[in-house]
């Protein structure tokens, strides 16, 4: 059968900033560790997986700025391996006294893969992942994509030139890591309001990822729905996501992550063992966490206490299936949509990329069974980034979406209600005065520049919507407020440091230690357009 449509995977791997080189242990750290073990390694594998079998596979990834920072921060990549160290140990002792249970197969499967990550993380990779994902993008089966630089929620930032640093400072950002400028971006929640389109164009970005209703309800009407990308009236293009295969993925009632074969999240040796057996394995307080060691199955909406062995096999037999049956879906939907649109879709299918194997243990092994089967078993869909289909359609309709984010229930609230708005009004007063230090000195050197570039720093890092949105969700939420007003206090204190030309540099090198992302930042990001040019102070992608 001839072609019916184009699939586009997208998923978006992202977490704040997270480093604290003034303590020995940090918990929030883990966040970081978890990912890595459970979710950015795996992916990288089955990568390394397809290309040694030479499958054709086309996937799109955003890695966010703050990750890609964490990523290369030696700091954290000494303390991941100690991480490593310490679960792989207790993964080895589980595997010994396993044995002879039913829970063999479980213990044994998660020692190999914790032993297997080590060697590589160690041994091949020297600790340095980003380079392994910039390597499938130069063979052109990897597209990575930006986001704002700390995921700030454009949208609530009160200033066109605190948006603009955002977009800007994250594409200087990708080429220091990735060599090249970034073509794609995941805006922050896929939050968009009119005119953040201009910014991105400004910027050199020539798509971007947007929820549903940003294309259903755009002005005029997206004559194609999400089954085609559109393009904004700056000339930056649109790709929406298609609700049909995210609700296959996400919905609790029909998703497949809820199968009663696949590993259960939330029943975890942290909580099994004997204290004394686990406590060399946790953090210094002593409280009983996760380790990431699971040897139950889901089984079934039963209580944990009543969940059954984890059977590896019996997994990735269920992850195969389920591979199988979602190409079969995309093929169904593309024939009909093809018949009834006149035209060949395209399906963009954009998730949370710590969905697959932190919270579905075996989603790399769907992705992998998904993309043989795509490459061999079928002619009727194509996996495609989207680049590679702004290459092949090159004619699209012009729209602009609407107002909209992927939060709950489409719009802002997840960010702005009545738990979390007292944030607003610190930060916008903050954007005001960052762009006030850039006009009042357009070519500072010295000192001087590094106070106002660790005082870009401190606003970046204190607008990450993740603050936001913990708080909403009700999770660390006193560790999210204590970054929001500690970034804030931090970033008052350079501003008047400067005005009142009394700078203190032993605090701000303290500063510069702590909150030391985007070495390559340039404050002149947040100068308005026309004072850039009136003022000499040109900041272009040269300068970055």
């Amino acid at each position: 059968m001839s072609l019916q449509g184009y699939l586009s995977i997208v998923l978006h791997a992202h977490l704040p900033f997270i480093r604290h080189p003034e303590y020995p242990d940090f918990l929030e750290e883990d966040w970081l560790f978890e990912a890595m073990t459970e979710t950015y390694i795996p992916l990288l594998r089955m990568m390394r997986r397809l290309t040694d079998d030479q499958i054709r596979f086309r996937l799109t990834m955003s890695l966010t700025p703050p990750l890609c920072e964490m990523l290369a921060d030696p700091l954290l990549q000494e303390r991941y391996a100690r991480h490593l160290d310490k679960i792989s140990e207790l993964a080895e002792q589980q595997r010994i006294e396993k044995r002879g249970t039913p829970f063999h197969d479980a213990a044994a499967s998660a020692a190999d893969e914790l032993a297997e990550t080590k060697r590589l993380f160690n041994e091949e990779w020297h600790r340095q992942i980003l380079p392994v994902f910039k390597g499938f993008q130069d063979q052109g089966s990897l597209e990575i994509i930006t986001c704002g630089c700390t995921h700030g929620f454009l949208p609530l930032m009160a200033t066109d030139e605190a948006r603009r640093a955002q977009i800007s400072i994250a594409v200087a950002n990708y080429k220091k890591h990735f060599g090249r400028a970034p073509r794609g971006i995941w805006l922050p929640e896929c939050a968009f309001v009119p005119g953040i389109d201009a910014l991105l164009a400004e910027n050199g970005i020539t798509f971007f990822i947007l929820e549903s209703h940003g294309l259903t309800q755009s002005n005029p009407p997206a004559r194609y729905g999400t089954f085609r990308p559109v393009v904004t009236p700056s000339g930056v293009a649109a790709f929406a996501r298609d609700l049909e295969s995210s609700r296959q993925v996400w919905s609790a009632e029909i998703g497949y992550p809820g199968h009663p074969n696949y590993r259960e999240f939330y029943r975890d040796c942290g909580f099994d063992l004997p204290y004394a057996q686990v406590r060399p394995y946790l953090h210094e307080d002593g409280v009983r966490r996760n380790t990431g060691l699971k040897y139950h199955r889901i089984t079934g909406k039963l209580p944990l206490d009543r969940k059954e062995p984890y059977v590896p096999t019996w997994a990735a037999e269920t992850a195969a299936e389920h591979a199988g049956n979602f190409l079969f879906n995309r093929q169904a939907q593309c024939r009909y949509l093809k018949e009834v649109l006149g035209t060949t879709p395209h399906i963009t299918a954009p998730y949370d990329a710590e969905l697959y194997g932190h919270w579905w243990y075996e989603g790399p092994t769907f992705l992998e069974m998904l993309m043989r089967k795509t490459a061999c078993d079928q002619d009727e869909i194509v996996m495609i980034t989207p680049s590679e289909y702004l290459q092949i359609e090159t004619v699209h309709q012009e729209v602009m979406p609407c107002l909209s984010s992927w939060g709950a229930n489409g719009f802002f609230e997840v960010w702005l209600n009545d738990g979390n708005d007292w944030i607003y009004p610190h930060l916008h007063c903050a954007e005001e005065r960052m762009v006030e230090l850039t006009r009042k000195f357009p070519n500072a050197e010295g000192d001087l520049r590094r106070a106002l570039n660790q005082a870009a720093r401190e606003l970046v890092l204190a607008q990450a919507s993740d603050w936001a949105f913990i708080i909403t969700t009700n999770t660390s939420v006193d560790y999210a407020e204590k970054r929001t007003r500690d970034h804030i206090s931090r970033f008052n204190g350079i501003y008047f440091q400067i005005m009142e030309n009394r700078l203190e540099m032993n605090w701000i090198a303290e500063l510069e230690w702590k909150d030391n992302i985007f070495a390559e930042i340039d404050y002149r990001a947040y100068a308005p357009v026309n004072h850039r040019a009136s003022a000499g102070a040109v900041y272009t992608s040269e300068d970055d």
